[in-house]
């Protein structure tokens, strides 16, 4: 008897899944948990208007193996500040007590709880104390009603990405140009077709003023020798009065 009472019960709930499936429950959702159809998840948005706009409230409904000639049973998992909606989540609703018919089907429970947030019944609470203030103190129910929606039943926000990391510098080693040894770089310029001339680059009017000496004749010197070109002792002067930073000039012949 009872294997055939749930072979009947599965066969009707597979018949309402079904038809569930081929419905636009826009943010409502309902559907069998892992896979097991005497057990559903469900998900109950707010009311627009309501106290309880903007939150989203799961919803556990457990199927008897009788079903649907004994109610089902539906409890909150998420908490609300209702009359007819015990803190544990237990409902107080006439549809799943005595008002039960199996001709009813889980989507018009469904339905049933969407409509007791938009209007409670303070006549039959499972909370006195606050069907008392919903009929007495409005006000203050309702500001207590939306704080516990923001507290417990709005959708989380998922942060935001991190934003990317900067491009990392290619690795490697960076290059510079430098003088030689002394600190003093040197410029090749070429003043005629047989005269080059090495001159320091930290100054342009040294540079300049020492290629013109260099365009003499009597201040060319060869630099492998150290003399003058002409041998005489001039050359030899000039060459002992210099400085480390004076100039090379080389003869090309």
């Amino acid at each position: 008897m009872a294997s055939s009472q749930m072979q009947m019960a599965k066969k009707r709930i597979h018949k309402e899944w079904a038809d569930i499936q081929k419905e636009d429950l826009g943010k409502m959702s309902l559907a069998p948990k892992d896979d097991d159809m005497f057990q559903w998840d469900a998900v109950l948005p707010g009311p627009e208007g309501s106290v309880y706009e903007g939150g989203m409230f799961a919803v556990s409904i457990q199927l008897p193996q009788d079903y649907p000639f004994t109610p089902p049973k539906a409890t909150f998992k998420t908490r609300i500040y209702h009359c007819n909606i015990s803190d544990s989540g237990n409902i107080c609703i006439d549809i799943l007590k005595t008002n039960w018919s199996p001709a009813l089907s889980l989507l018009k429970v469904l339905l049933s709880l969407s409509s007791l947030l938009s209007d409670p019944n303070p006549k039959d609470p499972l909370v006195p104390v606050i069907a008392t203030q919903y009929m007495r103190q409005r006000k203050k129910h309702d500001e207590t009603a939306r704080e516990w929606t923001r507290l417990y039943a709005l959708p989380k926000v998922a942060p935001a990405p991190p934003p990317p990391a900067p491009p990392k510098a290619a690795s490697g080693r960076s290059t510079r140009t430098s003088g030689p040894r002394g600190g003093v770089a040197r410029v090749i310029e070429i003043l005629d077709d047989d005269e080059i001339v090495a001159l320091p680059s930290t100054s342009t009017g040294r540079r300049r003023r020492d290629a013109e000496e260099a365009s003499q004749p009597s201040r060319k010197r060869k630099k492998a020798s150290g003399t003058s070109a002409s041998g005489g002792a001039g050359g030899m002067g000039a060459a002992g009065g210099s400085s480390s930073n004076s100039q090379d000039v080389i003869v090309i012949d």
